[in-house]
């Protein structure tokens, strides 16, 4: 077992083994882990048993190699249909429009939703070089194409990416018919719906508004 005297020498010197510092340094490409989180979570990992690492890597490769995405709603699956479009007893003609698939958990953590999802995978943002040719738009409007929705819920980041987005996608379905809505604005100007507490976002989907109003207020 490594003491913390040994740790901090690690830490402010060279890496003594190969094998850590590389092992360090592809841990540390994740989001949000540095490398002082990093050289931390490895070096637990050796005080462990080595069946624990072996599970941990062999579910991160079965992941990699085996998860697919819903060919309706682009939502992480197993199967060609996630569980939420493949459930009869959903709202299909409810449409619910979200970033990312941690939007999709966080709105079904409230339990006030019980229509489909449409995961973009992304928001417009020029600045990022991210266009509408980038994002899962023209699979909605296919979708609602189909003539079986009857109302799209805009569900995407109070910020200016999002609201660009919100306006795009708006432009494209306003010659459909399909009832347009968004989320209260219960959620703050700024926030990102994965961070929005499940009250909060809960009330702004039962308290949504036709997007039409909130742009005429502008």
């Amino acid at each position: 077992m490594l003491s913390i005297c040994t740790i901090f020498e690690v830490m402010e010197n060279e890496f003594s083994s190969t094998l850590l510092e590389n092992a360090v340094n592809e841990l540390a490409k994740l989001p949000g882990i540095g490398r002082k989180t990093s050289l931390r979570l490895i070096l637990h990992l050796l005080r462990e048993e080595p069946n624990v690492a072996n599970a941990l890597g062999e579910a991160i490769i079965k992941l990699r190699n085996e998860v697919k995405y819903c060919a309706v709603c682009h939502n992480i699956s197993e199967s060609e249909l996630c569980p939420i479009c493949g459930d009869s007893s959903r709202d299909a003609s409810t449409i619910c429009v979200v970033e990312n698939v941690k939007d999709v958990m966080v709105i079904e953590n409230t339990r006030q939703f019980n229509g489909l999802y449409h995961v973009l995978g992304g928001l417009i943002s020029p600045m990022e070089g991210i266009g509408p040719q980038d994002l899962e738009i023209e699979s909605l409007t296919q979708r609602v194409a189909s003539g079986n929705v009857r109302e799209v819920i805009l569900a995407l980041s109070a910020t200016m990416e999002g609201d660009t987005t919100n306006f795009y996608i708006f432009r494209k379905l306003s010659e459909t018919g399909v009832k347009i809505t968004m989320l209260a604005r219960g959620v703050a100007i700024g926030n990102e719906i994965e961070y929005t507490d499940e009250v909060t976002l809960g009330r702004s989907i039962l308290n949504r508004t036709l997007f039409t109003d909130s742009f005429n207020k502008r």
